[in-house]
């Protein structure tokens, strides 16, 4: 169904004759990886080193980032996230869409990723933060407020990383921020008020939408004219082979410099609060790995288990899904503890700390995605193309 993405040289792939993969081991797939996806574990841990010295020692850089701001969203964090989904979502074929949307196994996948965003995702979040900071209320309610704030901007980065399949994800992200506008705010009432016990939080649907329409509504714009205007002035082959592997790594220069710009703005705070800091990594440690290993495990027995003609399932999409139902809203849920509670509190600072841990721990996860398609026995989707 999808072209392989340009930007990164595809993994090899060779089918037995049974049409199931033969197991390539680790080296080989390092060798195929591009020169920007072979430095950007070290580069991410650079800038969060950088971000970190620039948060301590040039103080004035947060009260910076306060005033240049769009209603509640912030304009520095916006411009990085709009960098970084631009590539991707000109890399999406949208003149397949219709094909798509005609086939059941979409369909089965919206309703396993509403499931999983919208059922488990977020009462596993909501358990977590309970059973490791029962003394800690204003971070647990942080550390809720982004297991309700469900995937919009670097699951997409991720994805690529691990080969998944683009088209799906697009659509996946698409599906889950329409339904992010309009279930945060009944879930932030009902998980913070309700259960939680504070009668603090008010959320309103105005908030959500503006959010999701300036991180994905701006960037799914620009992919979609970038995408048929280079199209028409030049030709498909062009597109493909030439304009796109040229603008793809600025994908990844956006998500170095959001990083950059999260950890210079909440360094100073996480160094001067170093204990309750440390206790909030332990419940989104626990939920990154224990929703991307769970879906990734559930997609692998049901590709296995799968006996109809045409496969639902395989290495592409439990990569999609395992990704989308692993990764958070980082931007929505800062912007609206923020707005809640204020720059310098608990829950801003419990939210920021969210994408801090998500970044290196998917990011780690995708070479174990990597890893486990070269290790397990995936069926072939009949919709890849044959060896």
């Amino acid at each position: 169904m999808k072209e392989k993405l340009e930007s990164i040289s595809p993994l090899p792939t060779h089918q037995a004759p049974n049409g199931e993969g033969l197991q390539i081991g680790p080296e080989a797939i390092f060798k195929e990886l591009g020169l920007l996806d072979k430095l950007l574990t070290p580069l991410i841990v650079l800038f969060m080193i950088i971000g970190v010295i620039i948060g301590e020692f040039a103080p004035r850089i947060r009260d910076a980032f306060d005033t240049v701001r769009f209603d509640s969203v912030s304009v520095p964090i916006a411009v990085g996230l709009v960098v970084m989904m631009w590539p991707i979502l000109t890399k999406v074929q949208y003149e397949r869409l219709p094909k798509v949307f005609s086939s059941s196994r979409l369909w089965i996948h919206l309703g396993i990723s509403f499931v999983l965003n919208w059922i488990i995702g977020p009462f596993m979040m909501l358990a977590l933060a309970w059973a490791t900071l029962p003394d800690l209320p204003g971070y647990r309610t942080g550390v809720v407020l982004v297991g309700i704030a469900r995937c919009i901007a670097m699951v997409m980065i991720w994805n690529q990383l691990a080969r998944g399949d683009g088209d799906y994800c697009a659509i996946l992200v698409v599906f889950n921020a329409i339904l992010q506008i309009v279930l945060f705010s009944p879930f932030a009432l009902l998980f913070i008020n309700v259960i939680g016990g504070q009668d603090t939080a008010h959320v309103s649907y105005r908030d959500a939408a503006i959010s999701v329409l300036i991180y994905l509504g701006i960037p799914l714009v620009a992919g979609v004219v970038t995408r048929y205007s280079v199209w028409a002035l030049t030709s498909k082959e062009f597109l493909n082979k030439k304009f796109l592997p040229f603008f793809s790594p600025l994908a990844l220069l956006g998500l170095l410099y959001t990083i950059l710009v999260m950890f210079a703005y909440q360094g100073h705070h996480i160094i001067h609060n170093l204990r309750p800091v440390f206790r909030v990594f332990v419940p989104l440690i626990l939920y990154f790995t224990i929703m991307f290993s769970c879906t990734f495990a559930l997609m692998f027995y049901l590709s296995r288990r799968e006996a109809t003609k045409d496969r639902l399932f395989g290495y592409d999409l439990a990569v999609v899904q395992a990704f989308t139902a692993s990764s958070n809203n980082f931007e929505l849920a800062i912007a609206v503890a923020i707005a809640i509670f204020g720059v310098n509190s608990e829950q801003a600072l419990a939210a920021t700390i969210g994408p801090l841990v998500e970044v290196p721990v998917l990011l780690a996860l995708t070479w174990v995605a990597l890893f486990l398609k070269s290790k397990l026995t995936w069926r072939r989707l009949d919709s890849e193309p044959q060896a």
